[in-house]
């Protein structure tokens, strides 16, 4: 259920506000609604994308759905991913084969994912691919909580070079793809890594709510870089403002 747009606006702010807070919070919302427009616009011009190079067919590995299990481990040809849909959103997760964890960045951009997989399966096939081995995957994602998803390894493949998620040395990048079937191939339709072509961060912060919902308060996001385990908080009083 949503607001009635032919009623009156209500104010977004409490009774009490002086007209200095006022007139600047309307001048915020007018950004706020171009900035809506814009993102609009580029959406609409990404969709308009032509399909890309051909994706090689390469077999990955994954395991049971519960992430506690061993195994079997078995290979999964990218085409099978799909199911019943023509795309496909993968996720390339951070975690090179040496590593002991995965990205604390990209670990928190799934905790994203996997609370709103289920809605995303209604539009579109989803997997999150890493390149550590399949049981070292597997166990950061019960780790992690993530029953559900769709955890697979790239271990021993081409795929995180052939689509750029990897650098010539075997450092990962964070990145989203999206993948089209195309008759019984697989074609490339976008990706965006987490930087911009220029060098510049946030290139998929939008992806990620807790971005979103940092730049709302006072002191926004600032240099707060996510860790893959946090200092417990006992006191109320300690609790950053």
């Amino acid at each position: 259920m949503t607001e009635d747009a032919s009623a009156p606006a209500l104010p977004m702010w409490p009774d009490g506000a002086d007209a200095g807070y006022v007139a600047a919070r309307l001048r915020l919302a007018e950004a706020e609604r171009r900035l809506c427009d814009q993102i609009e616009q580029v959406a609409a011009a990404r969709r308009e994308l032509p399909l890309g190079a051909p994706v090689a067919d390469v077999a990955l590995t994954e395991g049971p759905a519960d992430l506690t299990a061993p195994g079997p481990l078995r290979p999964v040809r990218l085409s099978a991913l799909f199911g019943a849909h023509r795309t496909l959103l993968v996720y390339h997760l951070m975690f090179h084969p040496d590593a002991d964890a995965a990205c604390p960045m990209c670990s928190m951009w799934v905790d994203g994912f996997h609370g709103v997989a289920h809605h995303l399966r209604q539009h579109t096939a989803f997997v999150v691919v890493g390149k550590a081995p399949a049981e070292k995957l597997r166990a950061w994602g019960a780790r992690r909580g993530w029953a559900g998803l769709r955890l697979l390894s790239s271990h021993g493949t081409d795929f995180n070079a052939d689509l750029r998620a990897e650098h010539p040395n075997g450092d990962q990048r964070p990145m989203v793809s999206v993948l089209v079937r195309d008759g019984d191939g697989v074609r490339h339709f976008y990706s965006q890594p987490a930087n911009f072509v220029d060098g510049t961060e946030r290139g998929i912060d939008l992806l990620s709510p807790v971005w979103n919902v940092l730049d709302l308060l006072p002191r926004g996001r600032g240099d707060w870089y996510a860790a893959n385990t946090y200092p417990p908080v006992t006191d109320p009083a300690d609790r950053p403002v």
